[in-house]
């Protein structure tokens, strides 16, 4: 047998036994052994061709997603102020990452911010603990995924999500700002999101802060140099992040720039009342 062989056996072992203790979500259900489904909810509401079977089976999916819905935003509406942390699932506690991870969930919980997280294994846990540990709410938010890792014992408060569309909603829907440690594609996708919705106005404004400079420097420049000289971003939208090495740090921006965005929302509420008021007077005396 060759090194490659023995860890990829190994490796093997690992799932099956991750499988084994956890088991796999779907909904409600628990499931393990031979059990497990094969595909995915996002699989099948995305699966092409097949004749019109959809036709019959989509309308009653689009139900059990609006039932989605309405358990996520019921169990996370009193949840009050938060940040979600996101990062890599393959992180391991020995890691500084992972130390990282769990003083930047510590310092978010002092300054009054509940801590949302995917619910995993890896910076998602370090995020859960450090949250926990300083009494603070500890919320994941789970998917139902081939490989099903399971929510992490240091989750307070957990949702399983069967769709990742519905998953992203409540991440974004809950959190007052995003503090992104080094992952891989599911963490590029969660930053690029939020970036995204930011960038359109789809959202109100929020802090967005990297952690690790030696992880996304690379990406940062890629963004200031190409892509910017190729103007398919603007420098404006470079603004909306914010890049740091120290916990807390991270931790400050979140809640200074928290607090600036907040006072440029009432502000420019009361402008609008004042303006509509304005425009009611004009109409009677017209």
């Amino acid at each position: 047998m060759t090194a490659d062989q023995g860890n990829a056996g190994t490796q093997q072992d690992r799932d099956v036994e991750r499988e084994q203790h956890h088991g796999y979500r779907r909904g409600p259900v628990l499931l393990r052994g031979g059990q497990v489904p094969r595909t995915t909810s996002d699989q099948n509401l995305l699966a092409r061709g097949g004749g019109a079977d959809w036709v019959h089976a989509d309308p009653w999916r689009v139900m059990r997603i609006q039932s989605e819905f309405v358990e996520g935003f019921g169990a996370l509406a009193e949840v009050g102020p938060a940040v979600s942390v996101f990062g890599s699932a393959r992180t391991k506690p020995d890691q500084p990452e992972y130390r990282i991870g769990s003083e930047v969930a510590r310092g978010l919980v002092e300054a009054g911010y509940a801590v949302i997280t995917g619910g995993g294994p890896g910076i998602m846990e370090a995020a859960n603990r450090g949250a926990k540990e300083a009494g603070g709410l500890s919320v994941g938010l789970g998917i139902e995924l081939p490989f099903e890792q399971g929510m992490n014992r240091w989750v307070d408060l957990g949702v399983n999500f069967r769709y990742f569309f519905a998953r992203k909603t409540c991440f974004v829907k809950y959190s007052q700002g995003f503090v992104v440690l080094p992952g891989g594609f599911g963490t590029f996708d969660e930053l690029f999101e939020s970036l995204t919705l930011v960038q359109t106005h789809k959202v109100t404004e929020f802090p967005i802060v990297l952690v690790g400079r030696s992880y996304w420097q690379g990406l940062l420049d890629w963004l200031r140099g190409p892509v910017l000289d190729q103007g398919t971003i603007s420098a404006r939208d470079l603004d909306l992040i914010e890049l740091v090495d120290d916990p807390a740090e991270a931790v400050r921006l979140v809640c200074q720039r928290g607090a600036e965005l907040r006072a440029e929302e009432e502000a420019a509420v009361t402008e609008n009342a004042a303006a509509e008021q304005e425009a009611e007077r004009a109409s009677e005396l017209g």
